[in-house]
């Protein structure tokens, strides 16, 4: 993988698992590797969303749909 790919999943796992640990330094990080403020803002959108969803879904105890595989 690219080092930019690299830097947007280690910013997602991030985010996801220690949103309160995310400092300006990570997105300096992003700057540096390519990304635009917008793509930054765009990333942190999508990660934040399917955090959101699946805690929703979760909570109510949605299930999956029968032709998606458990995993």
């Amino acid at each position: 993988m690219s080092e930019k790919r690299l830097a947007m999943l280690a910013y997602a796992e991030k985010l996801t698992g220690h949103p309160g640990d995310v400092v300006e330094a990570d997105i300096v990080g992003l700057r540096d590797v390519g990304f635009s403020d917008r793509d930054i803002l765009d990333i942190c959108e999508v990660v934040g969303y399917y955090a959101y969803v699946n805690r929703i879904a979760d909570g109510l105890g949605v299930s999956l749909e029968s032709w998606l595989p458990a995993t």
